[in-house]
């Protein structure tokens, strides 16, 4: 059976499941702010801070009591934060980690092949030597490792050392272990993620379901390629071939763009109705996205539910 929404009900379900129809000035623990990042899945890190940095801003629109300390003390203290790649780096729940790790497998080798393109033959030669030292005298920044006379010609001339760090966490080897004036710290895995999940391995099949599931539940009701991007841990192919094999827990949604026209079809799970019959109220309030916010993320989904034809230049 295939369910018909309403594109004013579509746009209420997907600003729910993103956090954006609960109580902006509901006073929001350090407990809550972890809660509400796992709620919504990821938070989007980035460099550019014209009004606000993303993750700053991401957060301060879902809840105006926000206290940024609450967030260093979960990424570097309470260590139940993690700093990672979605579509772009994030700011994750550490329970997350050991789905990540298929992520670290799986990029390695196109990582390889796309950083000896971009940075020539030999781009690896400071790997070796840059782990080890790391793991004999503990955390780096960048520039504790930058050689004499290298000239930077920009964000992404990067000095054999930078792109070894950046190589190493992208991989898994390293992660962040804190920020100064917003740089990275690097450290090894091993100290920085808790035990716990830094040693839990998952099969395969169990990763691709819990990618497709979690990215579902926060999206609503999402396409084959919806799924996909939302985490960007698993393929288009798996995230169909999900759909197809669970089919006994999934309804189709026939939904309105926000023209009036029939959207590609979407799924959600069975139980979808009863978000159609209590489809919470948003809040009058006014709330200033970043460019970055996982509601605006996908721009031809932003587009199709809002008619908001989204670009930026940078």
């Amino acid at each position: 059976m295939t369910i018909k929404v309403s594109n004013e009900a579509a746009r209420r379900i997907f600003l729910a499941r993103q956090g954006l129809s609960s109580p902006p000035g509901k006073a929001l623990s350090k407990d809550g702010l972890l809660q509400l990042i796992t709620d919504i899945g990821f938070v989007q890190v980035d460099s550019i801070g014209t009004v606000e940095r993303a993750h700053h801003q991401i957060i301060f629109s879902r809840n105006q009591t926000y206290r940024r300390e609450h967030l260093t003390t979960l990424l570097e203290k309470d260590r139940a934060l993690f700093e990672h790649w979605t579509h772009d780096a994030s700011i994750v729940p550490t329970e997350f980690y050991p789905y990540w790790k298929h992520r670290f497998r799986r990029r390695e080798p196109i990582i390889q092949e796309r950083w000896r393109k971009w940075h020539g033959e030999g781009f690896d030669a400071a790997f070796a030597e840059t782990l080890e030292r790391i793991a004999a005298t503990g955390p780096v920044l960048a520039r504790e490792l930058k050689e004499e006379g290298h000239q930077s010609g920009g964000w992404w001339n990067w000095h054999p050392s930078k792109t070894a760090l950046e190589y190493l966490w992208h991989t898994g080897k390293l992660a962040i272990a804190g920020r100064v004036n917003f740089q990275k710290v690097y450290d090894l895995a091993e100290r920085v993620i808790p035990g716990e999940h830094h040693e839990t391995e998952v099969e395969h099949a169990e990763f691709v379901d819990w990618a497709c599931r979690e990215a579902l539940k926060r999206l609503g009701f999402a396409t084959h390629g919806e799924i996909a991007a939302f985490f960007d841990l698993v393929t288009p192919q798996e995230a169909r071939d999900w759909v197809k094999s669970h089919r006994d827990e999934l309804c189709e949604v026939s939904l309105l763009s926000s023209d009036g026209d029939n959207a590609r079809p979407s799924f959600a799970f069975a139980d979808f109705t009863a978000d159609l019959t209590d489809v919470p109220e948003p809040s009058a309030r006014v709330r200033v996205l970043s460019p970055f916010d996982p509601l605006l993320r996908d721009r031809n989904r932003t587009e199709r539910l809002f008619g908001f034809y989204y670009r930026i230049e940078v």
